[in-house]
C-alpha cells in the first residue's frame, strides 16, 4: 500500500460510523478555509526552500494540501459524485491532451508552439462550459475573505 492509499484509508476511517465526530460532520463548504490556508502554506514552503534551500516545510505543507484534496475526494465519493481516481485520471488525461508535442508526434520548435497549443487546447476543452467562468469572480472574492480570516487566526 502506498502512503497516498494509506492516507485515503485514514480519511475513510475518520469519516466512518466509528470514526471521528468532527471529521464525520465536515462538508466541502466547512473545509474550504483549510484548503485555502494549506495552499498559502505551500507558497510559504516554496519561499523557505528558495531562501534557505530547506525542503522540510514544503514537504509537510504539500502533505497537508494533499490531505485536503483526499478529504474533498472522499466527500465526493460518499455523495456518489466521483472518486480520487476519477480526479487523477481527468488531470492525467488533461496533461497528455495539452502536451501533444510531448505525448504525440514530435513538433519542430515545440518550445515556441507549446504555449499557443496549450491555449488552443484549453479553449477547446472549455467549449460549451463557458458558464463555469462566471463563478470565478465570486470564488476569488471568497478566497480573499478566507485568506483574511486565516491571517486573523494566525495573528498576522
Amino acid at each position: 500500500m502506498t502512503y497516498v492509499e494509506r492516507l485515503q484509508d485514514i480519511v475513510r476511517t475518520l469519516r466512518s460510523e466509528h470514526g471521528c465526530p468532527w471529521d464525520r460532520k465536515q462538508t466541502h463548504e466547512s473545509i474550504k478555509p483549510g484548503c485555502i490556508e494549506e495552499a498559502v502554506e505551500v507558497l510559504c514552503g516554496i519561499n523557505i526552500l528558495r531562501e534557505t534551500g530547506k525542503a522540510d516545510n514544503l514537504r509537510e505543507e504539500l502533505g497537508d494540501l494533499l490531505l485536503q484534496v483526499i478529504f474533498h475526494a472522499q466527500l465526493a465519493e460518499e455523495a456518489g459524485l466521483f472518486t480520487l481516481e476519477d480526479a487523477a485520471r481527468a488531470a492525467a488525461e488533461k496533461m497528455v491532451r495539452r502536451h501533444p508535442h510531448v505525448f504525440g508526434e514530435p513538433v519542430k520548435d515545440a518550445a515556441g508552439k507549446s504555449l499557443t497549443e496549450w491555449t488552443a487546447i484549453k479553449a477547446w476543452e472549455k467549449r460549451g462550459r463557458e458558464w463555469e467562468e462566471a463563478y470565478l469572480p465570486d470564488a476569488f472574492e471568497e478566497a480573499a475573505l478566507l485568506l483574511q480570516k486565516a491571517r486573523e487566526r494566525k495573528k498576522l
